[in-house]
């Protein structure tokens, strides 16, 4: 609609934007007037003039008439500044609403696409001086990038480009380079990449052009089953952390948290930890378990294991001794009543005993067992401030659970 007009005041000049024009007059039953009288006259349609195509970007659309509208889109590493669609406006005089964009090589930028190009600034004229520009290629959990250069040149030495493999400026640099030569191709291991750019107050050259592409990173080796133990964490891709534990009795050896590492062979950063028995130690909790060294395999050290069991002041230790087996000439478990082998004995205990029930009278309990055969054996306990259960058999694993002792 170019127009509603009513009254006495006279519409301004129009000017239709077509071959037809549509004309309609409306009066109701009351008061009547005048009316109008207009003129027209044929006039010729001109057009919007043809946009300019921004450097290292296309246009789409072919029609500059009125309402026409006309896209542009820049090259892969360039940025569109300006409007993206332009439309060519009614009037007198034909204009476009919005001026052609420009394609604008930026300093700097984040990128998550998985794949794209980044160039120096100005690319591919000279980049400016005194230039710090950062990039961050951030893909998904799992991948990385396989860098490209595909146009290199900086003035040697002064202006550089660093590549490192992660988003900080600590992490591992991949390379630095300077001058003409074109660098090889390089493989981040982390799904995020920072690309560097310097330049300094004198020459001025024409920069770089690299693509990048996401390539999918393996896993670090499934560390289950872990004997004896637990591992918490699911995640085993680069910078994930798994954490480990292990079951009452045992004794984690090496690092309990792994961080799965960067590098093209994919590797925990610590050897994977085990969890073993400990040949005595210092036992804090209300409850648990003590095994036999190397349980559940027959112990096979001929040294002298000493416990010390403590449990909450008030509390005494009730220990019960079923199926002890051990040689009679040489491996035995001696049982003191307090912290220390001077305490009075509670007894000492070999294959011989039948089933023996002891109680303590204070809240430590002190157990030594000594091996002095050459057979092995194993033995566990589980143990609380209440009870101690104790089985052992020299040879294979016989343990009786307390539910049924």
């Amino acid at each position: 609609m170019l127009g509603s007009f009513s009254g006495t005041t006279v519409p301004a000049l129009l000017n239709s934007t077509s071959n037809q024009l549509y004309l309609h007059f409306y009066s109701d039953i009351s008061v009547s007037a005048a009316g109008f009288h207009l003129e027209y006259k044929t006039v010729g349609l001109s057009s919007c003039p043809e946009p300019a195509v921004p450097s290292n970007g296309v246009k789409t659309g072919e029609r500059y008439l009125v309402n026409d509208v006309v896209s542009f889109q820049c090259e892969p590493g360039y940025a569109l500044q300006g409007h993206a669609h332009i439309s060519c406006m009614p009037g007198t005089v034909r204009r476009w609403n919005y001026p052609p964009p420009l394609c604008i090589a930026q300093c700097g930028g984040a990128v998550e696409e998985m794949e794209g190009v980044i160039l120096s600034p100005g690319f591919p004229g000279n980049y400016p001086s005194n230039m710090d520009c950062s990039w961050k290629i951030a893909l998904p959990v799992g991948f990385g990038a396989h860098i490209q250069f595909l146009n290199f040149s900086t003035e040697p030495n002064h202006d550089f480009i660093e590549i490192r493999n992660g988003p900080y400026e600590t992490s591992r640099m991949m390379g630095r380079f300077s001058g003409s030569e074109l660098p090889g191709s390089l493989l981040s291991t982390s799904h995020e990449t920072t690309v560097y750019f310097h330049s300094d107050h004198s020459q001025n050259r024409p920069g770089f052009k690299l693509e990048y592409q996401a390539y999918e990173l393996q896993e670090c080796p499934d560390p289950e089953p872990f004997a004896n133990g637990i591992v918490r964490g699911a995640g085993y891709n680069v910078g994930q952390s798994v954490t480990f534990e292990c079951l009452p009795g045992y004794q984690l050896m090496g690092h309990p948290v792994l961080t799965c590492q960067h590098g093209t062979n994919r590797n925990w950063d610590h050897p994977l930890p085990r969890c073993e028995v400990p040949c005595g130690g210092n036992i804090t909790s209300s409850n648990g378990t003590v095994y036999s060294p190397g349980f559940p395999s027959p112990y096979s050290s001929s040294q002298d294991c000493v416990w010390l069991i403590t449990v909450p002041i008030g509390h005494g230790v009730r220990l019960n001794l079923s199926l002890l087996q051990t040689e009679p000439s040489g491996d035995f478990i001696t049982v003191w009543d307090g912290p220390q082998q001077t305490a009075p004995q509670l007894g000492v205990f070999s294959r011989s005993l039948a089933r023996k029930t002891l109680h303590s009278s204070s809240n430590q309990v002190l157990l030594k067992f000594h091996r002095d055969t050459a057979m092995g054996g194993i033995f566990a306990i589980a143990f609380s401030e209440h009870h101690i259960y104790l089985n052992w058999k020299s040879g294979n694993l016989d343990f009786i659970p307390a539910s049924i002792l």
